[in-house]
Formats: C-alpha cells, structure tokens, sequence
C-alpha cells in the first residue's frame, strides 16, 4: 500500500495498523520560539557577574611542553582566572561510556585541557577567564609556553609502521580485550570477525574484485559552536547550561573529570543548533568549570568556528581494502575487508562499529573483516551520524557495483537477490529480526525516478544501500496531568530533531487526546530520570518507549479516579479509545471530565515510565542518484536524489522526511567536497565554512523521499530510528553515477573536482 504526500515523498507500508496520532504532521511544540529567537541556545545564557573565558590552543600538531608561563596573564587586569593542564585532576585509567562511544577518563581529560603533550593543532593547552572575552583573549597572548616540536603522522598507513613516532606512552596495542603489544602503539585496538571459509568462498567465485580505498576527515559541521556557562557555588556544586547531545553523559563525564559527586553536577541543556554526534564528549564544560572555580564567579567558554575545527571531534579518514567474490549468476560467494581508521590524538576511532557495518546489508556466506584503530596527530573523533558506517559503505558497495559491471549484471537486481533478511546472520555474528532492506530495494526498483530515462552526454545513474544498528538504551518520562485536561510530559532527551513532538505523539496515541493536548518539556539533570544520550537514532524509539509506559500507567490512574467518581470497582472501568472511561450502567466520562475533579477527588495523577531498549533496531536504506559530470573541469552536478528508508512507523512523517533529507546532503558533502586540509607541518588550512567546502542549496535538487514501513518487533508501534542511515550511501552511490556518467571508477573521497578531473585525463 503506497500513499504519497507531499509531493516528491512516499510511503510504502508494510502493515495494516491504524493510527490516529501516529503518521500525522502536526506543528511542533518549540516551532513558534524557534522561528521568532525567543529559544534560548547556550550562548544565549547570561548571568550576574558572568565573566568570559577563552581557551588558548596549540600551534603546532605534535610537540612536547616542556613548561607553561602564566604569570603575565594572571597580571593582567581585569582577568580572574588562568588554567592549565596542571589544574586538571589525575583521573585514573577508568573507562566512560558516552552512548556512542568509550573512552579513557585519563584521555578524555589530556583533550579538554593538554597534559604535557599538544597531540594536534589546536590542542588546548591553557585558559582565561576574564571581564570580557577581548581582555581573556589578549592575556591569553602574555601565556608563555616552551614547545619541543615533534615531527607529526598525518597518514593512519605511515601511523602503523613500526618507525612511526608514538603519540601516546601508555597506548598498547589491545585485542579481544588482551594487550597485545610490548610497547606503546599508535595501533590501539584490531578487531577480527570471520564466518564460513573465505578462501573456499572465493575459490568459488567466476569474478574477483579487490580495492583500495581511502577517505578525508570530515566534520558534522553544526551551525552552533561549542557553549558552556558554568557556575561553581560555594557549597562546591556545580551547574552547567550546555549545548549538548545528552546531559547526563555530560554530568557523567564532568562529574569524573573534576572528582566532585555526581549528584552534585547539574546540567541544564539548552536548545542546541546542531549535534549529529559531535556533542557527546566534553570539550569545554571541564574547562568553564574550573575557571568559575577559580574565579569565583560563573564562566562563559563559546568557541569560535576555527577553534570548533580545530579541537572538536570530526569523522575519521580511513584506508579500506575490499575483496569481494561473485558467482555468474549474482550471488556474493566471499568477501575479505580490511580497514584502519584515524583516532585522532586519543584511540577511540568507530572502527569496530565500521568493521560490523562494511558487510552488514549483504548475506554473504563467507566473509572475513579485519579493523585497526589508530592515532595520528588530529583532533580526537567523535561520532558524526552512523560513525564509521560511510567510509565501509563507500568502499563495499563501489567494489559490489564494479563487480556487477564486470559480470554485465543489474546490481540493484544483484542487491534484491542478496539482500539480508530475517534470519540472516552478520559476519560478527548478529542475526537479524524482522527488516526491510529488501522491501527498499524493491520501493526504488519501482519507483518513478529508477523507472524513468536519464538522457543526454556525461550522466550517470547510480545506486547504493546503508545501514546503522540504531541503540536503544535507557530514557525516562514523567507525566502529570493537569485539571484543564492537558498533560505536562517531562522528558530527559535533549531534542535536536523534533523529538519532543515525536515523544508527544505516541503519548497522545496512547491516550486518544490530540497531541496539542501534552506540553512536552525538556528538563536538567535534576528533574527527571536518567536518560541516556540523543544519538544513534534512539530518542524516538525509546524516549518514545518511556513515553508509551508512562500514558499506559495514566490510563491506569484515569480508570481509578473514575471508579471513585462513580464508586464502583476499577475493574468495571475500562479506558477507550477515543479518550473515553465507560463504566457500569452505561456511565460515560471523558478525560477531561475526570482531569477536572482531579483536586476534588485525591492526589495528584502522575506516572513515570522507564525503559532500557534493545541497542539494535536495525535501519537500513537505499539512495538513488543521477548525476552530469563535467569532463573539462570535473565537476559533478546533482541532477535528481531518491533516498528510500525503512522508519519501521513514520511517527511524524514530516521529520523522518526531514532526517532523510539531512543526512543525504551530509552525505553528499562527503562525497563531492568536504575534507580537512592539513599542510606538511599538520596544520589545518582550510578551519572555516569559506573553505571548507559544504553543499549550499545551490547544490542541490529537491531531494525524494520514500519511507518504507517494515515495523519493528521490539516497539509497540514499530518505530525504528531514521537520524543515521542517510548519511551511509551517498558517496557510493554517486560515486557509481559518476562511473557511468565519466567511465572512471574513483576510489578516494571527496571526488572532488580537481581529484575527479586528474582521473578523466589518465584514461585518455
């Protein structure tokens, strides 16, 4: 069954549920602040005696300190505080989970504030807090820092040799949890899964494919920049208004970082312009910190753009090697892949999310995959939408397109015919519920865009699939209903994507009442229960799960209040469907009938609801895209973008569109332009928006969308997370219309222009 609205979007359902919340479009609760700039963000936080702070950075990618001067800047007037690595606590080598993510406490401190090592261009390495940020900016200057400069490994390959210099002492190489090297490493971590017999499977094969590929750091690129306003009491508390993904893996982190009680950490998140992973670990929070601390007063840290680039978690670059055998007749016999994925200054790349995700669309019998994480002398990474799924998509599906090539197959028919389903097991040995990713295929093979002509010289058409496990995790909701008949929904799940409207809708379901009915807030730290990060495409599925827990367990309390109202026995109440409570002798009330003799009639009616989700729901997706390559400057051109994606239920259909649309020209970026652009010193050359090159609407068609609903068992209304799958075949696919359009295969991101143009003029 296919519906279509609005124009360039469809919906392909796979179930016969009706809804009557659910799949609607309704306005948004925070539309009207945002929209107007009464929505308070992080820098927008003021408070009395605020001072401001400012973090001074390294110059150099790789260089000893041997010692830091700050006496002249604590001289200068007006300034009230000066921090260095020194003031950091000794964390021990605990580990963190940040929700996408662990890292060492001891690592996660060296990157907020340097301990005797500046591992990247701009590592912080002090900090001042001052009257305004022009006299902390120019104290920071008077800082004098002793640098020993040492020669820098940009390269993740040149990381891994032997003669390499080590960036971190007490980094060993670890497998399967076991040290496996003598001596400091930048090699921190190699993951192996293997399945069936992968010589066999490619002794069997009638074509082999092998490839090297690589791929360019790259930044989330959010529109805010870091923010934290931090104010240290007296009694030793501490408050944080942040820009964050998750305020309770901040007070986590902080919490650990600064040896101070957990509950003694509050942390208010503040509306944030932008994450897509990138706002999860701390960067400035420890450091505002401290500096209240210090000074005495509360201390605002914003980042500027340059500094955002510089210190602030990109995606890794990566080397990949894919091998991959095929039958004549289309099936996937084995394949062999082999990635090594930048950590930055600190291990902790997503390289073993990569190495589970590089196969994971395909149900290959034999199958081998090796991972590396590995440091070099850049920003430690983060998460940025899928982490580490991209860079495998990239290089898994272009070796699957050329092989197709070579066999003269049609490979979106050889991705139908090998396609995962349920019961297909993935090479570390997952196997998969209920899924849709052939039901996406299919939705692409149908639609009007693969079914149409593409016409003219120097085009393309190209297709490819994605995946990302999607977590689950823990969130917490507390509803209280109120005398007008409305409901106060509390939830800890910072909203970045309209999560507090998606939460409401499938509260309201519940319920039957409208969804303008529940006023949705998001609260600090203090004010609800533990609530785990806004990441891996979560909050709707399980936010949504505490929610769906929370309006059963009010349905509870509704039918007792009104068998007190009409004093019969509970049992003989039953809730309806449209909002209703009948009970004996035909009795008839509405929920706001019994909201209103809430005061007269007992307590108040308040529920909360707590849920830990499976951390896997398994989204997959397929985009397909025409493209025009220009073959004298090597320009590619978007002509038309279909991106298809099972949402197992679209709760708010116009945000799903919306993920899917965000992700896609991210994706995008990755494919044609983005890239960090370090010089032989590594220092980063291109730390703004000017030069590093994002698409603009200029560079793109209006983008389709279909939304396939394949529901998934593990949520009552099959809601599956949509946020990172979008993200995981651009490149490819565009890289397979750009073969199609130019005849060069390219195997290096971003195809840019000059990189695109080098590859036509070898063939001729």
């Amino acid at each position: 069954m296919a519906s279509t609205t609005p124009a360039g979007s469809t919906t392909v359902k796979h179930h016969d549920r009706q809804y009557k919340v659910i799949g609607t479009r309704p306005v948004r609760h925070d539309g009207a602040d945002k929209v107007t700039g009464r929505a308070q963000y992080g820098a927008d936080k003021q408070l009395p005696g605020l001072l401001a702070g400012y973090i001074l950075r390294s110059p150099h990618a790789h260089a000893n300190i041997r010692s830091i001067d700050t006496s002249a800047a604590e001289a200068y007037p007006g300034v009230y505080a000066v921090l260095t690595g020194k003031d950091m606590p000794h964390v021990g080598d605990r580990i963190a989970e940040l929700g996408e993510g662990a890292v060492r406490l001891c690592h996660l401190s060296a990157n907020c504030m340097a301990q005797g090592k500046a591992l990247y261009h701009g590592h912080a390495v002090a900090a001042v807090a001052a009257e305004s940020i022009h006299i902390a900016e120019e104290a920071a200057r008077l800082i004098k820092i002793d640098y020993e400069v040492l020669p820098p490994v940009m390269d993740v390959l040149q990381a891994m040799e032997s003669s390499a210099p080590v960036l971190n002492d007490d980094v060993f190489t670890e497998e399967m949890g076991q040290q496996t090297s003598s001596s400091p490493s930048n090699v921190a971590g190699r993951f192996l899964y293997e399945l069936g017999d992968v010589d066999k499977g490619f002794a069997q094969a009638d074509v082999v494919v092998e490839r090297e590929f690589r791929t360019a750091t790259v930044h989330q690129g959010y529109i805010e920049p870091h923010t934290t306003t931090a104010l240290w009491h007296g009694d030793g508390r501490l408050t944080l208004w942040t820009s964050t993904q998750g305020s309770f893996t901040v007070r986590q982190q902080v919490a650990e970082l600064l040896e101070v009680p957990l509950t003694w950490v509050k942390v208010v998140p503040m509306e944030i312009g932008g994450g897509f992973g990138g706002k999860i670990s701390v960067y400035e929070q420890p450091v505002a910190a401290l500096l209240s601390k210090k000074a005495g007063r509360p201390v605002k840290v914003t980042m500027d753009r340059a500094d955002v680039f510089k210190a602030t978690g990109p995606t890794p670059g990566s080397v990949i090697r894919v091998k991959l055998g095929m039958k004549k007749s289309g099936e996937i016999v084995a394949a062999d892949a082999w990635l090594a994925y930048e950590a930055g200054g600190y291990p902790g790349s997503p390289i073993n999310p990569g190495c589970m995700c590089i196969l994971a669309c395909y149900d290959i019998p034999n199958a081998r995959v090796e991972g590396f994480d590995v440091c070099v002398n850049k920003p430690r990474t983060n998460a940025y939408r899928a982490p580490g799924s991209t860079n495998a998509a990239f290089a898994l599906e272009t070796v699957l397109e050329e092989a197709c090539a070579q066999l003269g197959l049609n490979s979106l028919d050889v991705r139908i015919q090998n396609a995962v389903k349920e019961g297909s097991r993935r090479v570390d040995g997952y196997v998969y519920p209920r899924i849709g990713l052939i039901e996406c295929l299919e939705a692409v093979k149908n639609s009007d865009h693969y079914q149409s002509k593409l016409d003219g010289p120097h085009r393309g058409r190209g297709v490819a699939c994605g995946f990302w496990f999607n977590i689950g995790l823990k969130s917490s909701v507390t509803a209280t209903v109120n005398t007008d008949g409305k409901v106060s929904l509390v939830e800890g799940s910072t909203d970045i994507g309209g999560t507090r409207t998606s939460i409401s809708m499938q509260f309201a379901e519940v319920l039957g009442i409208p969804v303008e009915d529940v006023q949705p807030i998001v609260a600090d730290t203090d004010s609800v229960g533990y609530t785990d990060v806004t990441g891996g495409s979560r909050v709707t599925m399980a936010t949504g799960m505490a929610a769906y827990k929370t309006a059963l367990a009010i349905r509870d309390l509704m039918c007792e209040r009104a068998a007190r109202i009409w004093e019969c026995d509970v049992e003989q109440v039953r809730y309806n469907d449209d909002a209703t409570l009948s009970g004996p002798d035909g009795k008839s009330i509405t929920f706001q009938e019994v909201a209103a003799q809430i005061v007269q009639t007992g307590e108040s009616i308040t529920a909360t609801g707590n849920t830990n989700m499976p951390n896997s729901s398994n989204a997959f997706g397929v985009h397909l895209v025409d493209v025009e390559v220009d073959p004298d400057t090597g320009k590619t051109t978007i002509l038309r973008y279909t991106a298809c994606q099972d949402a197992g239920t679209a709760i708010h259909p116009a945000y799903v569109e919306g993920q899917m649309h965000g992700g896609a020209v991210q994706g995008i970026g990755w494919a044609l332009n983005e890239e960090y652009c370090y010089d032989k010193n590594g220092l980063l050359r291109n730390a703004n928006f000017l030069d590093y090159r994002m698409p603009t609407s200029y560079d793109l068609p209006n983008i389709e969308t279909i939304i396939v609903e394949v529901p998934n068992p593990d949520h009552p209304y099959g809601v599956r997370g949509v946020g990172e799958v979008p993200i995981c075949p651009p490149p490819a696919a565009i890289g397979a219309a750009i073969h199609q359009a130019s005849g060069v295969w390219m195997h290096e991101l971003p195809m840019s222009p000059p990189r695109l143009l080098h590859e036509i003029l070898a063939q001729r």
